[in-house]
């Protein structure tokens, strides 16, 4: 059914969208199957997990970490991660670069923003970020890679309220692709859409998108 699954999305994205499989909580046999359908971006949310998943899958699979990262498991991701989404503070953005510094590595990272009416979701708001880039300390963060920006939408059936989400974090893109990353060819990625709302997302200017369940089934 994975594999079934997998084809199926990858058939409805259009080619400039990157599909991260969310592989969290879901057994290595399972991510096996999707990577001999020929997945090799694959997304978890917990730092253990996502280590014992490297230690034991083939060694080109790229790595993303999606979920909520604390400043004291960075090290334990530094050395192999392909991709942070979720740069939700300055502090974490240091850290990371430190992290990466000690490994000889620069990490591509992605700054989120909040954006949904939810509190749970972490992220900076516009004006945290524009502070942030503008700081004089940041141009010293020579061991990360700023590669675009991430959210998520509040979880509703209001699609109206979902588009609007979605179309405030491209709108975030483009203003500051054009204020700090105008010279910067790899400000590309807006990464938003999951599972329920990745079509949305799609429509409303994403081209990263997470999908877990479509491909997995429901969450274990």
């Amino acid at each position: 059914m994975i594999s079934e699954n997998l084809l199926k999305v990858k058939a409805n994205l259009p080619s400039d969208v990157t599909l991260v499989a969310v592989s969290k909580t879901k057994p290595n046999e399972a991510i096996m199957e999707a990577y001999e359908t020929g997945q090799r971006i694959f997304g978890e949310n917990r730092v253990q997990e996502l280590t014992d998943k490297y230690k034991a899958l083939p060694k080109d699979i790229e790595w993303h970490m999606i979920g909520h990262l604390q400043s004291n498991k960075v090290k334990y991701i530094a050395p192999f991660v392909t991709l942070i989404h979720g740069v939700h503070n300055y502090k974490l953005l240091k850290e990371i670069n430190k992290r990466a510094k000690n490994e000889g590595r620069i990490i591509d990272v992605l700054i989120q923003f909040h954006i949904a009416q939810e509190d749970s979701k972490s992220g900076f708001n516009f004006d945290e970020a524009k502070e942030m880039l503008e700081d004089d300390n940041f141009s010293l963060l020579e061991n990360i890679n700023i590669r675009g920006v991430m959210g998520m939408a509040t979880f509703t059936d209001n699609k109206e309220q979902i588009q609007d989400e979605f179309r405030t974090l491209n709108n975030y893109f483009q203003i500051f692709k054009s204020h700090y990353f105008k010279f910067n060819e790899n400000f590309t990625v807006v990464s938003m859409g999951m599972s329920g709302d990745y079509e949305i997302a799609i429509e409303e200017g994403s081209n990263m998108v997470r999908i877990g369940s479509t491909i997995f089934g429901e969450r274990n």
